[in-house]
């Protein structure tokens, strides 16, 4: 496994896509790091403290129905559903790029992830891209925080 500290940084959407277009079975994690969750490689559902068998993450891959349509667009809809977590989990989140196997699917039904390979952090360069990509897209779509007030 690589550590944190040697994993290399995706500095624009572009060179992300590139990545993504190349391979198959990416996805994006949002948490402190691979150093921090591939010791047991679980993660937990925050409603019941139950463990997942294993890791929640999206998946990057582009699905044969989206054509010919940009790539950007897809991988920036993807970071930005979930862009909203650092401010409301923990600041030390940060999005993280691996390549895995889906095993099973948790009560999001959220992917959940084994065999994880760690590629990269995603800067938050990147996150901004995304945001300005979504922004100008001619439908509304909010992140997948949820209304506490609910």
């Amino acid at each position: 496994m690589s550590t944190t500290a040697s994993l290399p940084t995706f500095t624009s959407l572009n060179e992300l896509t590139r990545l993504v277009t190349s391979r198959r079975g990416l996805y994006v994690r949002w948490s402190r790091g691979p150093q921090h969750d591939l010791p047991d490689a679980t993660s937990t559902d925050d409603l019941t403290g139950m463990k997942l068998p294993g890791l929640s993450a999206s998946l990057l891959d582009i699905e044969n129905w989206w054509g010919n349509r940009p790539a950007p667009i897809w991988v920036a809809r993807r970071l930005y559903d979930y862009c909203h977590l650092p401010g409301v989990k923990d600041p030390r989140t940060r999005p993280w790029v691996l390549q895995g196997s889906e095993t099973a699917r948790g009560p999001d039904n959220e992917p959940l992830v084994t065999d994880v390979e760690p590629l990269g952090w995603i800067s938050d360069y990147v996150i901004d891209e995304a945001r300005h990509i979504v922004a100008e897209q001619p439908g509304h779509w909010g992140s997948l925080d949820r209304d506490e007030t609910a």
